[in-house]
């Protein structure tokens, strides 16, 4: 006898995949009726699975909660899917090769996964001083550059909410260790768009970041460089932010070139 179980089940999961392929090949944020146009799934149907995939950080709504767009546990996707590519993996590795030896300091390009930053590519520095992390490493969003930048992009509600189940550890003298203490930290980095690490994750190593945007806007991923500070001063590392930038728009636009393929391939 079928298994009626398992047959609603893999309904489910196609209906889910839809949903994420129809949102991550638009270029504008849709709600659940302009996904349903094409899917014309019952109305409480399309709703439900919207707000699953939403939950499992597969879907997030716009700042301004109008429509839905690919959510950080989907761009992880989309980034480990780029890096099967060899082409491209090869393209973003020269782009962080280049910044690293302009800068003469380690570059890396990390993601947001759950209630830390992963390690998605590096560029270590000539230098025999420096800090010995690898690609995958994972690391606390609280007290680093690029955590914090993640930190600082969510809305008050959803980083009240994902502070509130972090371990805030203290890992060096200067880690803010309370929501409290990081709010006006937060503040400053959402208006300034970059993070910094003030010896607060690793005493001895500073560092600073910036957001890999998508086309509409939103942080993806974060391009950082650190160096420890008996070759560089946060003042000093901070100098260095124009390049990153300039940097950061050379990755979102291969990452946005790749998904434009994508998306053409698909239609």
């Amino acid at each position: 006898m079928p298994d009626s179980t398992s047959k609603d089940t893999g309904s489910s999961i196609l209906r889910a995949l839809n949903i994420l392929e129809i949102v991550s090949n638009t270029p504008q944020p849709m709600t659940p009726a302009e996904i349903n146009r094409s899917l014309k799934l019952p109305k409480p149907t399309i709703h439900r699975l919207c707000s699953q995939l939403e939950e499992a950080g597969f879907l997030q709504p716009r700042l301004d909660g109008r429509g839905l767009l690919p959510g950080p546990k989907l761009n992880k996707i989309a980034l480990g899917v780029l890096s099967n590519n060899d082409f491209l993996r090869t393209q973003r590795h020269v782009i962080l090769q280049r910044l690293s030896e302009k800068l003469g300091e380690t570059c890396n390009i990390s993601i947001p996964s759950g209630g830390e930053m992963i390690y998605f590519d590096r560029v270590e520095t000539h230098w025999p001083l420096r800090v010995q992390l690898q690609i995958n490493d994972r690391v606390p969003l609280h007290c680093t550059a690029s955590g914090k930048l993640f930190l600082s992009e969510l809305s008050s509600i959803k980083r009240s909410r994902l502070l509130a189940r972090l371990p805030l550890d203290s890992h060096t003298p200067n880690t803010l260790t309370s929501a409290e203490a990081l709010k006006p930290e937060l503040r400053q980095i959402r208006q300034n768009g970059v993070g910094l690490d003030n010896e607060e994750f690793l005493q001895g190593m500073i560092a600073v970041a910036v957001p890999i945007r998508d086309s509409e806007g939103r942080l993806y991923a974060a391009l950082a460089m650190h160096a420890p500070t008996a070759r560089l001063s946060l003042a000093q590392a901070q100098e260095h932010v124009p390049a990153i930038r300039e940097a950061a728009a050379e990755l979102a636009l291969l990452m946005d070139e790749e998904q434009n393929e994508r998306a053409t391939d698909t239609d």
